[in-house]
Order: structure tokens, then C-alpha cells, then sequence
């Protein structure tokens, strides 16, 4: 088992969105929780990547990391058609796609370009009242970018998801 020194405690929710969670296919990202890891162990990957091949050069050859294995890791699948989107560049463009999926946008402090602080998405959840469906959706949708800001595409920073 790896472990770490420190960790992030992923973003809890409310059991009565569980069923809805597991709908989306998002519940076992979820599930990863604490990714914990031994320094020495990372550190050896570290030195053994190669970041022109995007490969980790091994004793035993070279292994890539492919989006199967991450689909396989996280429990995503991968069949059915990509879901894609133009790219959110400015608050303009951002505030009518955020009041139209959460019925709220953030204020322009609260973002930069197409990037949204993480505050504002759990202060937005913690206030979510889950008293019918469009609220739930709201709620599920707001773990749903926690999750990609936290575990699936979370940065150095830890403090917003694009």
C-alpha cells in the first residue's frame, strides 16, 4: 500500500444524490478518495519519465500510460461519443453557460479566463437546497467539476478547475 505524508480529503455529498451520482458514471472517480503515495516511489517515476516520449523508461523497456488504463483506473467509461466543447476563454462566455447549468454565475473576481475558483463551487453546493430534481442536477453537476478540479485534473495550485 502506498501512503503519503499529505493529502487532500476529497469533497463529501450528500447520500440522497448517490443514485444520481452513479448515473453519470462519475461515482467511482469518487471512490478513488485519498490518492496516497510513498515519496520514493514517486520520486523513482519522476527520474524515469521521459517527458519527449511521454513514456517511463523501465528496466524492463518502456511503459506508457494509455487512456485505458486511465479509464480503467478511475472507472470511466470510455464507449459512445466524445463529449467536447468549445473552449470558455472569458467571463462573458463563461457567465451564460453557469447560469444556465447551476441558475447562478460566479462573479468575474471568482474566475480568470475559463478557470473557476473551487470556493465557489463548494459554496454554491453547501447553499444547494435538494428539494427537487433541478437542484439535484445542480448539486451532482457541482461535485462533478469538484472531482475534475480535485482528482482528475487538479493542478499544482488546487484552487480552481477550468
Amino acid at each position: 500500500m502506498l501512503q503519503c505524508d499529505h493529502y487532500i480529503l476529497p469533497d463529501r455529498y450528500n447520500q440522497i444524490v448517490e443514485g444520481h451520482l452513479r448515473e453519470t458514471g462519475f461515482y467511482h472517480v469518487f471512490q478513488i478518495g485519498i490518492v496516497q503515495c510513498q515519496l520514493a516511489l514517486i520520486n523513482a517515476l519522476i527520474e524515469r519519465w521521459c517527458p519527449k516520449t511521454h513514456t517511463f523508461h523501465l528496466p524492463v523497456g518502456e511503459c506508457a500510460v494509455t487512456l485505458e488504463d486511465v479509464a480503467i483506473i478511475l472507472g470511466l467509461p470510455t464507449n459512445g461519443l466524445p463529449v467536447t466543447r468549445p473552449k470558455l476563454s472569458s467571463y462573458e462566455v463563461l457567465e451564460p453557460e453557469c447560469l444556465d447549468q447551476f441558475g447562478v454565475a460566479p462573479r468575474k473576481i471568482e474566475c480568470r479566463g475559463s478557470f473557476i475558483k473551487l470556493a465557489w463551487f463548494r459554496a454554491l453546493k453547501d447553499r444547494i437546497v435538494l428539494a427537487d430534481n433541478i437542484q439535484i442536477q445542480r448539486y451532482v453537476k457541482c461535485h462533478i467539476m469538484l472531482l475534475f478540479g480535485t482528482v482528475i485534473f487538479g493542478d499544482k495550485s488546487g484552487v480552481g478547475v477550468h
